[in-house]
């Protein structure tokens, strides 16, 4: 049996219904299969979604196979019909970081011909890893170029196309080894790549996107960084923390710095 992926033809889907076709405890929690989902299951590098099932809470949702099963507090009764609900913000958030994942990973691709590597999106954590080594100057450079994308307010589109047809897109990466019809997620005038996640229709949705850190990681560099909301509460909250700072030293925030390194020499 396979699951009916809702979040594939519409990832603004908030609210559905669906039939419950299984129902299993494991581990505490209830492994519940549904025929349709809008519940995108963890994979690709993106979190997974979460939610409310027939009024229960549905805390993890993760592919099995051709199946989709969600993780719930409490059993649902087999054969039943169930409104289901997304936690909108939780999906925004992360479309928000997938998206903008893409656009940077295009950025430093285009001016500097450096590879993503590797993809991880964790609570308030986003990294790719670099297949060369990029300096700070360069990264704020590819840090500027991606945020014009995102206020340029590109449309955001899915295609389906079969691997033989792969060869005529100019993509920054290309993995030989996926076979059948292939999920294509474009933005315009912009990235493009084989995609199985959640993203906004326009790029002007991601709002911004802010490199906090990166390091060195094997032949390249490991990049630290947030979008949308979670950039901005990440950058009031270390706001605050200069703020505290400064009045601590009697000063303001831009001679913390100062300060601190005179405290330290004392």
């Amino acid at each position: 049996m396979s699951t009916t992926r809702l979040f594939d033809q519409d990832a603004y889907l908030g609210e559905f219904e669906a039939t419950v076709e299984r129902s299993v405890c494991e581990g505490g929690m209830y492994r519940v299969l549904l025929d349709q989902t809008a519940f995108f299951p963890e994979g690709g590098g993106q979190l997974s979604d979460r939610g409310t099932l027939g009024g229960v809470k549905m805390t993890y949702a993760a592919q099995r196979g051709s199946e989709v099963v969600h993780y719930c507090e409490r059993p649902l009764p087999v054969g039943a019909q169930v409104e289901a609900v997304l936690d909108w913000q939780a999906r925004l958030d992360h479309m928000q970081q997938h998206a903008g994942e893409h656009i940077l990973s295009h950025a430093v691709w285009k001016l500097f011909g450096a590879n993503n590597i590797g993809f991880h999106m964790g609570e308030r954590l986003v990294t790719i890893d670099l297949d060369k080594e990029l300096t700070a100057a360069e990264l704020e450079q590819a840090e500027d170029y991606a945020n014009s994308q995102i206020w340029e307010d590109k449309p955001i589109t899915v295609s389906y196309l079969p691997h033989t047809e792969l060869s005529a897109l100019v993509m920054r990466k290309k993995n030989e080894k996926l076979t059948g019809t292939l999920r294509i997620v474009t933005v315009a005038d912009g990235d493009i790549c084989t995609c199985c996640g959640t993203h906004p229709l326009r790029t002007g949705m991601i709002g911004l996107i802010r490199i906090n850190r990166f390091d060195k990681h094997k032949d390249g560099i490991r990049v630290e960084f947030l979008c949308g909301r979670w950039a901005l509460e990440d950058a009031r909250r270390k706001n605050e923390y200069v703020w505290q700072a400064g009045r601590l030293l009697s000063m303001k925030p831009e001679g913390v710095p100062q300060g601190l390194r005179k405290l330290q020499e004392e």
